[in-house]
Formats: structure tokens, sequence, C-alpha cells
């Protein structure tokens, strides 16, 4: 089967996952979940809850994930600077490029903000980003009981549209309320496990390969040369201090290169389908 072809070559891989999402939609929450600890503290202020992004490592079913947990993106009130500076930071976390990108919204009755922050999302993301791309709803035991989440995304033209843009592709969970192990759909031992299914499917239909732009591989590249510099010039450091000292020099550097653009114009880099060179 083209699944087991796959993943004899990829199941080694770690699979490189960015959560996005508006403040107060349950990324860092999520994160929690998906670990079954808490690597991320979660903040239910109106000023975005991640105030930096973080990347956490872990095994979840057996599979190695690297999660990148992101500032309010869409939606933030950071300064242009801040904001800039994260975006790069999770560009370098998610280097040489993501394997999947899940969109975090809750679950519930949608306002106009609620779907103007959608609209943006959409905007943002190109046809090519959105096939790395699934939709993760949380606050799961807002869904009335007997109720799947494609049932409950179907009564919504909004939201109906965006799932179909990514595929068809979404999954449910709760934070709070669905954390009991047990049967049946209102569990997040069953629904996490389904996450990661629709995860390999995603990484399978892209034969294993992440989403890379053209500055993707600069950056790659300008990381790789980094780490051996710093290797050759001090071999006793460890592999993980090399890397976050590397990255911390990419940041500076890259961080030049984007001095007078806008947060929008970094966003619309990395996930539309346009070109961003140097």
């Amino acid at each position: 089967m083209l699944q087991d072809r796959v993943f004899e070559e990829h199941w080694d891989l770690t699979r490189r996952i960015v959560i996005l999402g508006k403040t107060g939609s349950g990324k860092s929450s999520f994160a929690n979940t998906l670990f079954g600890e808490n690597v991320c503290n979660p903040n239910h202020s109106a000023v975005s809850g991640t105030q930096h992004c973080q990347a956490e490592t872990g095994t979840v079913n057996g599979k190695s994930i690297k999660l990148i947990d992101t500032p309010g993106f869409f939606d933030t009130v950071r300064s242009d600077k801040e904001m800039k500076d994260e975006i790069l930071k999770c560009f370098i976390e998610s280097a040489p490029g993501p394997h999947v990108f899940i969109i975090v919204l809750r679950v519930g009755k949608y306002t106009q903000q609620e779907k103007e922050i959608i609209n943006k999302m959409t905007e943002y993301f190109s046809e090519e980003a959105l096939k790395f791309t699934t939709v993760l709803f949380t606050h799961g035991d807002q869904l009335p009981e007997g109720t799947t989440i494609e049932e409950f995304v179907s009564k919504s033209k909004d939201l109906d549209e965006l799932v179909k843009k990514c595929g068809g592709r979404c999954n449910v969970i709760d934070n709070k309320y669905w954390k009991i192990p047990q049967d049946g759909y209102r569990s997040n031992e069953v629904q996490v496990k389904e996450l990661l299914n629709t995860v390999d499917r995603i990484i399978e239909g892209n034969s294993g390969q992440p989403y890379t732009k053209e500055m993707l591989k600069k950056l790659n590249t300008d990381l790789e040369k980094e780490q051996e510099r710093i290797k050759a010039e001090t071999p006793h450091l460890s592999r993980h201090d090399i890397k976050e000292k590397a990255k911390a020099v990419v940041q500076e550097n890259w961080a030049q290169k984007f001095l007078n653009d806008t947060k929008e114009v970094l966003l619309k880099s990395f996930l539309s389908g346009g070109s961003y060179y140097y």
C-alpha cells in the first residue's frame, strides 16, 4: 500500500506541526492535551495568551511530534516589531518546513469578528498550503449531544467552505471535559488518535515531504551553515546547544532583512503562493 511505502521511508520523522488561531481559541491548551502534560501556559485574558513562539517536542502514541505554538498572528494587539520577531521564530522552528498546519477554532456560535478572523486566515493561505492544513475545533463539549464535528461544520457556510478548502479535514477535542479516558466520540483519547491519523494522512498525501518555499529553503541553509561554523569553533558544545546558538544568530541576521516589512507581508510570504527572495 502507498501508506506503508511512504512511512517505511518516513516513519522515523519528527512531525513538525504549526498551530494557528486567534486568541482564546485554545491553542496552548491543545498542546497540553496532545502531550498529556502542561507544556504551555494558557492565558484567558483579552491579550494574546501565547506571548512567544513555543516549540515543544515529544512522543504521542509512538509518534514523534514537534509542535510549534504561535502567538495570535491574526488578532494580536502587540507591536509590529514584536510580532515580526515571533513570526520569524516560527519560521526557524519549523524549518525546513512544517509537515502540517492546524487551524484552531472554537466550537460555538460565530460572531462577525470570528468570521473576519477566518476570512483573514483564508486570505493568507494559498491552495498549496491548504494541502498541508487541517482544522481543529476545541471546546468540543459545546457540540450538541450526538452531533459530530462534521455535522456541526455543515450547518455553517463559512466553516463548511474553510474545511472544504482544507480537503474536508477537521477534528475536535475538549481541553477540559473530555480528559477522562472512555470509549465513544466525546473522549480526548479517541480524538487525539483521530487527529494524529489526520496528520499522517496529510503527510502521506504529500509523499512525506514538508511544506517548503524558497524562503524556508534559504533559511534552512543558513541554519545548517551556522551550525557547522559553531561546531568547528566550539566542538565541545552539545548538539542541542549548537542548534540553539545557530537559531539565535540566524534570528538576528534575518530580523535585519525583515526590518522594513510588516507582519502581514511576512505571514503572506510564509503561507501564500508568493515567493520571498533575498
